[in-house]
């Protein structure tokens, strides 16, 4: 849902600033773009790594928590850039958040192939 939003927010400025492809020299235009390219850059992985994890019978709570950052690390960097004068506090916090996510997801799936290596 926050893709598609994402979306929309980048053929709204298109719209207005009619401009079909690139960003011509809209500073807004070129921001939601990058918004939508962030998420799109970090997003699939995260959610990856947690089916990965979930293969693994992670538990419940630490997938939804795991997925819980992730989400909540996509909102807040997302409204942090999308601001014209950007507070990188909130581009850092969303890039901690969407990094510990990813990091933990993927310390799970090390960990389970691992255990599956050595213990078959």
């Amino acid at each position: 849902m926050l893709f598609i939003l994402l979306s929309v927010r980048v053929i709204g400025a298109r719209r207005q600033e009619k401009q079909s492809l690139g960003h011509g020299e809209s500073p807004s235009l070129l921001r939601r773009m990058r918004v939508h390219a962030n998420f799109a850059e970090y997003a699939p992985l995260g959610i990856v790594l947690l089916g990965l994890s979930e293969s693994l019978t992670t538990s419940a709570l630490l997938l939804h928590g795991i997925g819980g950052l992730l989400l909540v690390g996509r909102i807040v960097h997302a409204f942090g850039v999308s601001q014209a004068k950007e507070n990188f506090g909130f581009r850092i916090a969303g890039m901690l958040m969407t990094f510990t996510a990813i990091g933990v997801a993927a310390a799970i799936c090390l960990y389970g192939a691992f255990l599956r290596g050595f213990l078959g």
